[in-house]
Order: C-alpha cells, then structure tokens, then sequence
C-alpha cells in the first residue's frame, strides 16, 4: 500500500514543524483515520516532497516530524494549456489529466463559442474549485508540481499578453492543420533539439471561431490536426497533451 500524501501550500512549507490544516487535516484525521507514528508523505507543489511521521493530532492539526526530504525537477519541456471552458464538469476532468500529464500553466478561456457564462464572483470560486482539483490529481498521481491556474480570460485578452513559446500550438478543424509529427519534427530538424516551451490551444464544441483562429494564427500559432475525427474538447485537450508529453518530456533525445 502506498503512503498517504498530502499538500501543503509553498507558504506554509518553510514554517517548521510541518502541520497539516483544514481540508489535508480533515482527510488525514476522519478519511484515512490516520494517528501518530503514522508515516505520510508531503509535498509542495513545487519539486519539494518530504516523508514523515505523525507525532501528535490536536484541534484538527496533525504534528509532523521531517524524516526524508527530496527534491524533483521541473520537466523538460513547460507546457502550456490553454483550453476554452467547456460546459458542466470537463473542465475538472481536464484539469485532472493535465497534472498527472505534468502541465505547467492552465489558462481557462472564454472563447465566443463557450456555452458558460460566469460572473466574477463564479470565476474566482471556480478557479479555486479548479484548483483543488488539481492538487488531489497531485496526491494521487504521485505529481511534485503544481500548473498554475490562470483566471479565465478571452482569447482576445490572452493574445494581447501573449507569451513567447518555442512551439505555440493550435488544435484545429482546419484542412491546411498539420500533424503534430510532422510540426515537432519540423521544430527538431531547425533547432536541433528539442523545443524548451509549448503552448496547445484547444477551442470548444464546435472549435474557435475563424476570427478566433486566424488571431491565435497571427500570433505564431501553427494549427495541428488531431486525426481524421471530430473530437469532443475534453478528449482532444487530453490526446494534444499525451502527445506533448511523449514527445517532449522524456530525458533522451
């Protein structure tokens, strides 16, 4: 049986002893019926993970003793999703697989075509849902690091601040879109490596806008292909980022 992990906020990592509070404690203490001399593991989203041992439980608090430490690297390649909000619980699924895939940064998009529509106060609430989201898929999968989640923005807004990527990527509906093969290929064959930062943009049911489109194309974008049938959005955000991460995240090559 593996150690139970748990999560606890690059803020609060450098406060010693390490506790667990809130939702980790309420999970460690009444879930898993954990008590002291119970071995767990801890991480911080960042690269950092310690194993240790539980001393006390108190008020809903459990008392850690640091007993290994390691450090993980980031992954080769920082990857970027940006992905339009699909409607009901997909977004989660996507958040899910996109940190067991190592993903860097999400950026949840409200392209023309989203069926959701938020006001502020939703935005922040859901990116916060979002977020938990994405550190149970860390517990879960064994991550060390953490994407970033951006707060929702539109695609106008996120070209207007858009970032360099060595290989900026745009799923697409479109007859000219090439295959991700042929475009990695491509990049290898130029730089002789490969590239260091990627960007996939997957649009909603029923893909970006020709406007929405041609904007992510101006940017740099080049449109890749996702075989030869319509995907549903949450399924091609999951099979853009498997590629990416075969492709580009192992150690050789």
């Amino acid at each position: 049986m593996s150690t139970p992990r748990f999560y606890i906020s690059a803020e609060r990592w450098s406060l010693k002893p390490l506790v667990l509070e809130e939702s980790e404690a309420h999970h460690c203490i009444d879930v898993l019926r954990l008590g002291a001399r119970s071995r767990v593991v801890v991480f911080n989203g960042r690269g950092s993970e310690i194993t240790a041992e539980i001393t006390a439980i108190e008020k809903g608090i459990v008392h850690l003793k640091e007993l290994i430490s390691a450090r993980s690297e980031p992954l080769r390649c920082a990857i970027t999703l940006a992905q339009a909000i699909p409607k009901g619980k997909n977004m989660d699924l996507i958040i899910q697989k996109a940190t067991e895939l190592g993903v860097t940064r999400i950026v949840p998009l409200l392209s023309d075509r989203t069926v959701v529509q938020l006001e502020e106060g939703e935005l922040q609430k859901r990116r916060g849902k979002w977020m938990q989201v994405a550190i149970e898929a860390a517990k879960q999968s064994g991550q060390d690091w953490l994407p970033e989640i951006a707060g929702p923005i539109t695609p106008k807004q996120f070209f207007a601040e858009f970032d360099r990527y060595e290989i900026p990527l745009v799923a697409s509906l479109q007859n000219d879109a090439r295959s991700f093969k042929k475009v990695l290929a491509n990049f290898r064959d130029q730089h002789g490596r490969r590239p260091s930062s990627a960007l996939i943009l997957v649009g909603p049911e029923g893909d970006f806008t020709p406007a929405e489109t041609s904007r992510a194309i101006s940017a740099g974008c080049i449109p890749v292909s996702l075989g030869p049938t319509v995907l549903r959005t949450e399924t091609a955000a999951i099979y853009s980022l498997s590629v990416l991460a075969y492709e580009l995240q192992d150690k050789e090559g």
